[in-house]
């Protein structure tokens, strides 16, 4: 009886050794593949340099959509198709100008308009400035603030070596801060740029006025970390200085756009969809090569990946070029809609928005089990330096996905230098190294195949 039982797991284990080495073989090939035959740098660089800036609703956006529609129709696709949406239009206007008189001395400040809000007068606006550290500390000032700029002046936290919970501790202040000093009667607001590092760059991004009525909308800015250190230092010798801000921003009507979509029908489950993308739109200050131009040609990438090792996933693939994360999300939502409207099935979503730095492992948002397999797999990822396998926050694209049983995941690379470029004039193409955007893009592909390959078992109760 002992013979047969030997020779039984003798022939398991051999076929488990074959299975695992195919394994490893294929993702080995995805690596080769991407660094030495990959197109996303060279997408980059256009989608950069030869497009440029892409916020929602301009000209370069719609660029953007046709440019990389254009490409996803070489890489082999079932089909490419745009999904149109309505996204909001915001224009910058002419360069803002902020400075402060310190005794008859005027310092001038590096600053830049926050998205969405509105203009100063025609003239600009000078106040006295009140500085907080946070939207909490407003209420002890009362009536104070009223007539004033409300300096928000809160630090990203340096002890995070996660530094996307550094700056999720302290991003409140731009999104909400306006709104909050509004109610309380503030003229405008400046906010300390959400960066780890001391420079002159303003960082952007989108603030929200809420419920507010528009008779209440305050102009808000960012001005850079140096110039916030120069402001606090002035104010607490002259904290009766003023501060002299002026902007020319507008929010117009509502434009058309587009999601770009390229599917590879499934050769097995055809009903089963898995989702990469990135997402096409940027900030108007730079090129957004890392934010998120560079999620963008990875995804991209995956595909041409594929098709060079003849890969043929078994459930069908999507690349989704999501449109409006930055100021408004309307992508991701129209996705979403469109979904539920066909009745689709998505099984596995996998978002790149956080830079094209060297990659480090993935973010899962999954229940406990299913986490648990996944987790099996990093020692197919080890010898290519992937390490980390956390549960969170996958990306704001993804996230509105409601499949029942949808696995999703955010790309992880290394983040210590991302906030040194995020939404500010110095995303730009030269700040991206083609390697490890290149690695990535493997990184990506890797993880797709595998969930490919194993969804059944680890989405399996």
């Amino acid at each position: 009886m002992k013979k047969p039982v030997i020779s039984l797991l003798l022939v398991l284990n051999s076929f488990l050794l074959f299975a695992q080495t195919k394994e490893e073989l294929t993702i080995k090939e995805i690596y080769k593949s991407s660094l030495t035959n990959s197109k996303c740098y060279a997408w980059l660089d256009y989608l950069s340099n030869s497009i440029g800036a892409r916020l929602s609703g301009s000209d370069n956006a719609e660029k953007a959509v046709q440019y990389t529609k254009s490409q996803l129709e070489t890489l082999g696709f079932d089909r490419v198709y745009l999904q149109e949406m309505m996204v909001p239009k915001w224009v910058r206007g002419e360069k803002e100008i902020a400075y402060f008189l310190d005794n008859k001395t005027k310092v001038n400040i590096p600053v830049c308009a926050l998205g969405g809000s509105i203009a100063t007068p025609k003239s600009g606006l000078t106040a006295e400035v009140i500085e907080v550290k946070s939207i909490n500390e407003l209420e002890a000032w009362g009536d104070k603030i009223k007539g004033k700029i409300v300096f928000y002046n809160r630090p990203m936290e340096p002890e995070f070596i996660e530094t996307f919970k550094a700056y999720g501790n302290c991003v409140d202040q731009r999104y909400a801060g306006a709104k909050e000093a509004a109610k309380l009667g503030a003229v405008g607001t400046i906010v300390r740029s959400m960066n780890l590092r001391l420079d002159d760059f303003p960082h952007t991004g989108n603030q929200s006025y809420g419920d507010l009525p528009k008779s209440q909308y305050i102009p808000t800015a960012a001005i850079s970390t140096n110039a916030a250190e120069l402001l606090s230092k002035t104010l607490k010798t002259n904290p009766k200085l003023k501060f002299y801000l002026k902007q020319s921003c507008q929010q117009m009507d509502d434009v058309v756009s587009y999601n770009v979509v390229g599917e590879i029908k499934g050769s097995v489950h055809p009903e089963k969809i898995m989702v990469v993308g990135g997402h096409l739109d940027s900030w108007d200050l730079a090129d957004g090569s890392h934010d998120d131009g560079a999620g963008v040609v990875q995804s991209m990438e995956v595909a041409n990946i594929f098709k060079n090792i003849g890969y043929k996933p078994k459930n069908t693939l999507r690349v989704v070029l999501f449109m409006n994360e930055e100021n408004g999300g309307r992508g991701g939502d129209k996705y979403e809609e469109l979904a539920q409207a066909n009745k689709e099935n998505h099984i596995f979503a996998l978002e790149s928005d956080s830079g094209g730095f060297s990659p480090r492992g993935f973010s899962i948002e999954s229940n406990d089990a299913v986490f648990n397999k996944i987790v099996t797999w990093k020692s197919v990822f080890e010898p290519y330096l992937i390490h980390s396998f956390v549960k969170g926050h996958s990306g704001s694209d993804i996230a509105p996905l409601t499949s029942k049983s949808i696995i999703k995941a955010g790309l992880k690379p290394d983040s210590q230098r991302y906030f040194d470029y995020h939404h500010a004039a110095n995303d730009t193409f030269d700040a991206v190294n083609k390697r490890e955007l290149e690695l990535g893009a493997a990184t990506m592909a890797a993880m797709l195949y595998l969930m490919d390959q194993h969804y059944a078992v680890v989405e399996a109760k």
